[in-house]
């Protein structure tokens, strides 16, 4: 049965301005995939590449480069092959010599098409580009952009008063040069090298420019990711820092109340004293030996015991302490010194003004991926309007909430509940952390 419907063909202006467009789409594409990989991207974010780093760039960039050749002879898919852009971005990138193998890579599929300018022609091409890379400031290149011709006029200007180079119109004159040698190469020898065949002037004109914006696609990529991994390096200093600042803040005040404890009772109880001050040189040995900002919560449960020493001096037989520890929780990693403000908080505002026993149980267990570590005490507990205020007034409470969220995001956050008479209870929640996998922050 005969088709009713003509069938459109595009014109070769259309079908080249097709083909430019989905070059382009080709290259950022290839782009943004090797961005994703952590071994490339790496390479990239440092101007001193050894061999094998502009190797693994020349590979990486290379072997899809090679194939678009393949596709274009094979099938006859123009837009995959990225000689020119691919060799001098290479070059611009690690180099001369790793320019020069990408070209010589891309060119082989040519040659045994029988183009023989394919060679000597990407080859120089990732030379142009490495002699540029020699030659220029390194930031410069990673400022490249087509569109220098928004301030053309300046940079004459700059360039006859001061003499004074500008590297970005060096950058794109050289791509627009590279391709006006293609096709001026194209027209004498057709068969000797492949180039876009535009048949008006104003294609001509475009060609020289999708050249260029193929080679700025993939910096302007790549330059995204170095910027978003150094912010994310800024964010983690930044969080060294804070959480630095906050363990370093929580030893004074633990300090402090400490001696001013051992303070009140150096005339009433003296033997006391002089056994709370050789208990607390104890536990600020073991503090200043470990410069890490997490510890096991093996090792926290450790220099809790330590405090408590120190406090059932204080208290005598009336504080008791009680233990319900999940043992699979206690490779867990957690934050220096997270527990200590809770116990002596307990201590402090709940059995400080208890009569008669005072009473402190320690909880851990592990579910759903969290550990959960509970502090609860029989004082005299706090009226609501109380209790908020000491969680946001109380340096060592809001010490610990503020770790919590700078550590674990802001859903991680303490938890107090008390009822006057009762007591009061103090409850964080981590992710379980095992100690192989511990990092310092």
């Amino acid at each position: 049965m005969q088709n009713d419907f003509p069938v459109q063909t595009l014109s070769h202006e259309k079908f080249l301005i097709v083909t430019l467009i989905v070059q382009l789409a080709v290259t950022a594409v290839l782009a943004t995939m090797l961005a994703r990989f952590r071994v490339f991207r790496a390479i990239l974010l440092t101007e001193r590449r050894d061999w094998p780093q502009r190797l693994i760039f020349a590979a990486g960039f290379g072997i899809p480069l090679v194939a678009g050749v393949a596709a274009r002879i094979l099938i006859h898919y123009d837009a995959a092959d990225l000689t020119l852009a691919g060799s001098y971005l290479t070059g611009l990138i690690a180099g001369p010599f790793a320019g020069a193998l990408v070209g010589a890579g891309v060119a082989m599929p040519a040659l045994f098409n029988h183009e023989w300018g394919a060679l000597p022609f990407a080859v120089g091409c990732g030379f142009a580009g490495g002699g540029l890379r020699t030659i220029c400031p390194k930031e410069e290149i990673w400022k490249f952009t087509p569109f220098f011709v928004t301030r053309l006029g300046g940079s004459l200007w700059r360039l006859l008063r001061t003499l004074t180079i500008d590297w970005q119109v060096v950058l794109v004159t050289a791509p627009i040069l590279l391709e006006l040698l293609r096709l001026s190469i194209h027209q004498q020898f057709p068969t000797g090298l492949f180039a876009l065949q535009p048949d008006v002037l104003w294609l001509s004109m475009l060609l020289p420019v999708a050249t260029v914006v193929t080679v700025a696609i993939p910096i302007k990529i790549w330059n995204s990711a170095r910027f978003e991994h150094r912010l994310a390096e800024q964010e983690h200093l930044l969080m060294e820092a804070r959480v630095a600042a906050l363990a370093n803040q929580i030893n004074p005040h633990f300090l402090f109340n400490t001696l001013a404890s051992i303070s009140s009772l150096i005339r009433s109880q003296p033997e006391t004293a002089r056994v709370l001050i050789v208990k607390l040189s104890a536990l600020l040995r073991r503090l200043l030996r470990s410069q890490d900002h997490f510890v096991t919560l093996r090792e926290e449960l450790a220099a809790i015991d330590e405090y408590l020493d120190i406090e059932r001096v204080r208290f005598g037989p009336s504080l008791t302490v009680h233990k319900e520890i999940d043992e699979g929780s206690l490779d867990t990693i957690v934050p220096s010194m997270i527990l200590q403000p809770l116990v002596e908080n307990s201590i402090k505002h709940g059995l400080g003004r208890k009569l008669g026993e005072g009473r402190i149980v320690i909880r851990t267990r592990r579910s759903g991926g969290l550990v959960t570590i509970e502090v609860v005490d029989n004082g005299v507990g706090l009226p609501p309007t109380r209790m908020e205020s000491e969680s946001e007034s109380g340096i060592g409470l809001r010490n610990v909430n503020e770790r919590l969220r700078v550590i674990y995001g802001a859903p991680y956050q303490l938890k107090l509940i008390s009822q006057p008479g009762q007591g009061t209870s103090a409850k964080i929640e981590i992710p379980e952390l095992a100690a192989p996998d511990r990092a310092s922050a």
